[in-house]
């Protein structure tokens, strides 16, 4: 993993079975099942990855030998909150390696015309001084992404406590989120070369919900 040297805060998770799966992921031959279980293994590697800099404390205990000092994260695991609908394939990765991590959502669509979002569902747990990490597998415009980042915030949630975790990233997605918050950390496999005048990454992956949900 290496930070990318044009964006600050911006993190290439460039392990190379994130990187083979992803090209898997790509070929618009991959049907949704495989499509989906993939998104799946790559979300649970890319948690290791941005789980890194939680801070640990200790906890005496005793193994079946002696007592010890062991270690443990100093704060509650962090809440987990995907973008509607696209997010969820990747959610619920993650709390498989973090099963007592509690769930917000943030249900956007993205108007086809403005290519803005428009919100349908907010819920969020009481912040309680938590992580949260944003889960969406494109950063395309942006939009979605900085307007979750806006819901947390007017929850209470501190801006440098905020996780951003995608798969694709294009560069004019991560300038907006850059431009209102300068804080919150990007996580990506991948960023691509730009937005097609649909507001499509290229070369992308395509419609990451419909692959997901096999609708498109």
């Amino acid at each position: 993993m290496k930070e990318h040297p044009d964006f600050a805060g911006l993190y290439i998770v460039n392990h190379p079975l994130v990187q083979h799966k992803l090209s898997l992921m790509r070929d618009k031959s991959c049907p949704h099942y495989d499509f989906k279980s993939l998104l799946r293994e790559i979300t649970l590697l890319m948690g290791y990855a941005i789980t890194e800099a939680l801070p640990l404390s200790t906890r005496a205990i005793e193994t079946p030998l002696q007592s010890m000092d062991a270690p443990v994260l100093a704060e509650d695991e962090p809440v987990i909150v995907p973008i509607l609908r696209a997010g969820l394939g990747m959610a619920d990765a993650l709390h498989q390696i973090m099963p007592h991590s509690a769930y917000g959502h943030v249900g956007l669509y993205r108007d086809e015309e403005t290519h803005r979002p428009v919100e349908y569902l907010i819920r969020m747990p009481k912040p309680q001084g938590r992580s949260f990490i944003i889960t969406d597998p494109m950063l395309a415009t942006g939009y979605s992404a900085r307007y979750a980042i806006d819901v947390l915030i007017r929850h209470g949630v501190d801006e440098d406590k905020i996780v951003l975790l995608t798969l694709v990233s294009a560069p004019e997605g991560v300038r907006t989120v850059r431009e209102t918050y300068k804080k919150v950390r990007i996580f990506t496999a991948a960023l691509d070369s730009h937005l097609n005048d649909k507001a499509y990454i290229v070369p992308g992956l395509g419609d990451a919900g419909d692959r997901i949900f096999g609708t498109g």
